[in-house]
């Protein structure tokens, strides 16, 4: 079912689109028009959440007709949904980090003053290696920062193997598969895993507080010498890339590993594998929120916008159909305030970021 309903959104998305294109049914002023499907753009983690919503949606509301759902990143799909109001741009961006100030100010500046930030569930950004190799790996960030960035601790990146990188480590050649810029999964990376390997040094950790510029280009700047290898917003190629080359490691999001267990496995950092429950309590050091945003300009314009939320919330609780597919549940009292994000939205500022 899964397929024919892709199938679906694929074809429906370009007469979605032409319709956008020449602004049918729009009605002006700050209303997002009368386009007949919803648009989703975004984060290729949460992609498959959205698919499964838009799968039950369109099963249950034939009348609105099937949502259309892309991958384009976190950071492309809040480019596209932060370009304006109206039937041309997307009601829902997925992202897989949090939305950043400047892209607050990028959608305010186009007319896009109500952003409704909701919460979805949690993931982990995992490190994963081929089943088959015999021995596995076990880094730490210091590791992963010193093997991975353009610039370690300031100095001039030199190493080729894992073994130049820690002696422990095994003497195979260094290559990363991994999001490219545009993904949320490389600035949860960035944030998460690079950032604590780099502050493993005093230095650095004393540079964040005397050039946080400097500190962050240092610190997050990733080699491009050909070690980290970008494989795009497809994370189903970067896992048959790495269960098919016993020598590489890739960079993606948990529900992915999940699904493909028998081919690929977690790399633990610093002791800790990436599991359900290690993520759920935030002791897996790639553990993140992942979140959907809603333009609410849409959300009287856009036929079944609000009733595709309300789908959304009844598959990310315990034991729901978000969590069959590897979502792992929100404590209660998050997932609590984002059924009241839904039913009472109130937009983001700028200010609730601090």
């Amino acid at each position: 079912m899964e397929g024919q309903v892709k199938k679906t959104l694929i074809s429906m998305m370009a007469a979605a689109l032409a319709l956008a294109g020449c602004g049918q049914g729009a009605t002006g002023g700050g209303d997002g028009g009368s386009r007949g499907q919803i648009r989703i753009v975004g984060s290729s983690t949460v992609y498959p959440f959205s698919v499964a919503v838009a799968e039950r949606f369109a099963q249950a509301n034939p009348s609105f007709g099937a949502p259309i759902v892309e991958s384009t990143g976190t950071g492309g799909g809040m480019n596209l949904f932060c370009g304006g109001v109206g039937p041309q741009h997307p009601d829902i961006s997925n992202a897989s980090r949090r939305i950043k100030a400047g892209e607050i100010e990028q959608c305010n500046r186009n007319g896009v003053q109500q952003i409704i930030e909701v919460p979805v569930g949690i993931d982990g950004l995992a490190l994963i290696e081929s089943s088959g190799r015999p021995t596995g790996f076990q880094l730490t960030a210091r590791d992963i920062y010193a093997a991975l960035a353009a610039n370690p601790f300031g100095r001039p990146q030199t190493a080729r193997t894992w073994r130049e990188v820690n002696p422990a480590l095994p003497d195979v050649p260094l290559r990363v598969y991994g999001p490219p810029p545009t993904s949320g999964t490389r600035d949860s990376f960035a944030e998460l895993i690079l950032d604590q390997g780099c502050d493993s040094d005093p230095a650095m950790e004393a540079l964040k507080e005397s050039d946080s510029d400097r500190h962050q280009q240092v610190c997050r700047q990733i080699r491009e010498d050909g070690a980290y290898i970008e494989a795009g917003e497809n994370d189903n190629l970067l896992v048959q890339r790495v269960a098919e080359n016993q020598g590489a490691i890739g960079v993606l999001g948990y529900s992915f590993l999940e699904e493909n267990g028998e081919r690929v496995r977690g790399i633990p950092i610093g002791g800790v594998s990436p599991t359900a429950e290690t993520i759920q309590n935030f002791t897996y050091p790639g553990a993140r929120r992942l979140y959907i945003y809603v333009k609410g300009e849409h959300l009287n314009a856009i036929p079944g916008l609000r009733e595709f939320l309300t789908a959304f919330s009844q598959g990310w609780g315990p034991g729901g159909y978000l969590t069959q597919r590897g979502m792992i549940p929100l404590p209660d009292n998050e997932r609590q305030a984002a059924e009241a994000a839904i039913q009472n939205p109130r937009p983001i500022t700028v200010r609730d970021l601090q």
